[in-house]
């Protein structure tokens, strides 16, 4: 298992070195990123039925279109992506949400007792959720990622996904909305440690070295990021792409 984290807080670049680490090497890989706010769709879905236009322009939210399928999330700077890639492991499905496991071991030594409910996503106790995930699969390779919900503004979460007068537009896969509550919330409610989101972020990463036996995070190679940044310009800034519903 290697452990990068992302150089870039852009949503095009982010995803696109998703897909490159997916498609361009037969590693392990933990790619963990924090994005300047937008809002990411699945592949399948449509932007008008899943965001509100003008909301998101005045607000500066970029929207992009990522690999995987799965409901529309936000993402800002309260926000700590997560990435698992690797290839396909004998007699495990890779639906099972076994990639969840180490999220969930980190978590709770920050006394978050989180739990996986059946949409591979993890729930805080009274029914919130902090974290959803999508997953992309080839022959050969597995792509997981999601998102935890640290010290996001919630209030502009909602508006940006809240489509304008709440109509269906096109037939598309739809998201499923859910409760949310920030991890820092939780923190601060039960009398715990509730740091900025940078620190956790930090914290968080080092119990994943430990979990692992890592001691030193990896860095995108300079030939790496000329890749990265051909698929960004070429797919994940495109309208084509991230409009193409």
């Amino acid at each position: 298992m290697k452990i990068l984290f992302s150089p870039s807080s852009a949503a095009a670049f982010n995803l696109a070195a998703e897909e490159y680490l997916f498609s361009g090497s037969e590693d392990d890989f933990l790619f963990l990123y924090v994005n300047e706010p937008c809002v990411i769709i699945g592949s399948n879905q449509a932007v008008v039925n899943e965001v509100d236009m003008d909301f998101c322009i005045e607000h500066d939210i970029r929207i992009v279109r990522r690999l995987s399928g799965g409901g529309a999330v936000y993402h800002d700077k309260g926000n700590l992506n997560y990435c698992f890639i690797h290839n396909q492991r004998a007699g495990q499905s890779p639906l099972s949400g076994g990639f969840l496991l180490p999220v969930m071991d980190v978590l709770k030594s920050f006394q978050v007792p989180v739990q996986m409910w059946k949409r591979k996503d993890l729930w805080l106790p009274g029914g919130y959720k902090i974290s959803g995930t999508a997953s992309h699969v080839s022959r050969k390779r597995e792509l997981h990622h999601g998102t935890l919900l640290y010290d996001a503004d919630i209030e502009k979460l909602h508006r940006a996904l809240t489509p304008e007068n709440g109509r269906i537009h096109k037939r598309a896969t739809a998201s499923v909305p859910s409760p949310v509550k920030n991890i820092r919330t939780y923190l601060h409610e039960n009398g715990l440690e509730y740091p900025p989101s940078d620190i956790f972020f930090d914290l968080f990463t080092k119990e994943m070295k430990k979990y692992y036996s890592i001691t030193d995070l990896q860095m995108l190679e300079n030939h790496d990021v000329e890749y990265v940044e051909t698929l960004r310009k070429n797919k994940y800034s495109r309208r084509e792409w991230n409009h193409k519903l």
